[in-house]
């Protein structure tokens, strides 16, 4: 992408780059070390310019001054900046401290281009290294959170996946149509190389090794850090994987299903106030006292309500809903199911998530690029047309090897990793459907793997953040944590934050556990509440 210029930055010049001649396979030696020249201490930021990368160039490398830089504003910036998504937990983003910022393109393939940064602390290094993960269909480097990581102390390192996100061919999943490298990139190639490089310059720049290396990422990013711990269980010491959504294809399948079915059945169209209307049932029958003065379910997963008890006695009025609308409020909640085994593909959005739904006969685009574009080769394929036996079948065939994790990350908790998942219960990815997976990464793992990684639901929390609920809390000081002093996350703290102000505190408990109210405190105080494993 694009490298925008900071104001005030202290430009390097750079002498041209010479290509390496060398097969991509030699990019690295067994060893995972670069080819560098030699393995003496950078002076300076501007020595790193000197290294000798093969299948790498130089675009930048400069001294950043503190309070100098300046994110791009995007749509992805309003995103990153939002407190729920502060990777420390801070309730504003702070500005940055000096660093060394080093830009390069990556080329291990000849239709390769991947963008990637690595931010070096000038003062304050802790010693680790934070990989910062994407969000939707990545194309972009995740500046806003690399400031973060940048503000901890920690070397920083974010990829944009080997595509521009900027230009027309490169949003959505477009970038992959007549690209496998580049597809092979996106999946998991530009996260690793992005790694071991920055673990190379690590050294290179402090005269040492990180001591620890952390993963941090939602959405894209959380399966992004699931597919560095399948393939490359050496690369991070801790991995924080946000609602990911694996497997993929069996999740954008259930984000086509509502409009795939109201488009073959007009009749099950369901306008925005009736999914409104139903919200509201379900909190006056499920949620908690505290639940229904902040604004979301406590604990949707033990909610009984059914959709038929808002039927119209006889005509359809504002207060109820059609024999119609209920059917398509029961097949939205199932998700959608193979036609010749009667399974559930994927899971369909938690009870209290209403106010989010959508049956209007359309395709939701993010999905739809996934079929289309990565997996069909075809731009005019007729999404209308999607079999749910036979295309969701092939297109795991085509997809699955390069985005699909299954269940088996032994080799990573093995060597001593650390997993944290978390997710929202309102997002549209079923909270459950990560339960179960949290449930056989434990049946593989064994009594080790058990220390090893741990699940956060987080009650009215949307997709990665946003929502009526305490989004806001420290993942890397979580991770850190767990890693250097085995202090595993059985109760995190996190914050309601309106306008740069924390309003309420709720305590996030490790699944199976969920926060109870204790009946005396202020509802809006974390002490307030109890770990409890529910009946």
């Amino acid at each position: 992408m694009p490298i925008m210029q900071p104001r005030r930055s202290r430009h390097t010049q750079l002498p041209r780059q010479i290509l390496a001649t060398c097969a991509v396979g030699a990019f690295f030696l067994a060893s995972g070390s670069l080819l560098l020249s030699s393995e003496a201490r950078a002076a300076n930021c501007a020595d790193l310019a000197r290294l000798a990368l093969p299948n790498a160039t130089f675009t930048k490398v400069e001294t950043i001054d503190a309070r100098e830089w300046h994110s791009p504003q995007t749509d992805l910036s309003r995103i990153m900046t939002a407190p729920g998504m502060n990777l420390a937990g801070h309730p504003v983003q702070a500005a940055n401290p000096a660093f060394c910022r080093v830009a390069m393109t990556l080329h291990p393939s000849s239709d390769s281009a991947i963008q990637t940064e690595i931010w070096l602390p000038l003062q304050g290094w802790n010693g680790k290294l934070l990989g910062v993960g994407n969000f939707g269909w990545a194309g972009s480097l995740m500046y806003d959170g690399m400031v973060t990581g940048l503000g901890e102390g920690y070397a920083v390192a974010s990829t944009d996946t080997g595509h521009d996100s900027s230009t027309p061919e490169g949003q959505g999943g477009r970038f992959t149509l007549g690209h496998p490298e580049k597809l092979v990139d996106y999946a998991y190639r530009a996260d690793h190389l992005m790694t071991v490089m920055a673990k190379q310059l690590v050294r290179r720049f402090y005269g040492k090794a990180a001591s620890h290396a952390y993963w941090i990422g939602c959405s894209l990013g959380g399966l992004e850090g699931l597919i560095e711990a399948k393939r490359y269980p050496d690369d991070y010491d801790g991995i924080v994987a946000g609602a990911p959504p694996n497997p993929i294809v069996n999740f954008n399948g259930e984000q086509l299903w509502a409009g795939w079915m109201s488009y073959h059945d007009p009749a099950l169209r369901v306008g925005r106030e009736k999914f409104q209307l139903l919200n509201r049932a379900v909190m006056v029958a499920c949620a908690s006292p505290v639940g229904k003065s902040q604004g979301f379910l406590d604990e949707p997963d033990k909610c009984r309500f059914e959709a038929k008890q808002l039927l119209c006695k006889g005509k359809d009025t504002k207060g109820s809903l059609t024999a119609n609308e209920v059917k398509a409020v029961e097949q939205i909640y199932r998700g959608p199911v193979d036609p010749q085994t009667g399974k559930v593909i994927f899971p369909g959005p938690a009870k209290g998530s209403e106010d989010g739904f959508s049956a209007d006969g359309k395709a939701f685009p993010v999905a739809l690029d996934l079929f289309r574009y990565a997996a069909f080769q075809n731009p005019a394929w007729d999404w209308t047309t999607l079999k749910w036996d036979t295309d969701i079948a092939s297109a795991t065939s085509k997809l699955g090897p390069l985005l699909h994790i299954d269940d088996n990350l032994t080799p990573f908790f093995k060597r001593g990793g650390k997993l944290l998942m978390y997710i929202g219960w309102n997002d549209g990815h079923n909270p459950q459907e990560l339960a179960g997976y949290y449930q056989a990464l434990m049946q593989h793992a064994g009594p080790t793997g058990q220390k090893s990684a741990r699940l956060l639901e987080v009650p009215g929390m949307g997709h990665c953040y946003g929502g009526a609920g305490c989004d806001t809390f420290n993942k890397l000081g979580a991770i850190d944590a767990w890693v250097v002093r085995h202090d595993a996350p059985q109760t995190i703290i996190a914050s309601r934050v309106e306008n740069g102000e924390v309003i309420r505190t709720r305590p996030l408990c490790a699944w199976p556990q969920v926060a109870r109210y204790d009946g005396h405190g202020p509802m809006t105080t974390a002490a307030s509440f109890n770990c409890i494993v529910p009946e």
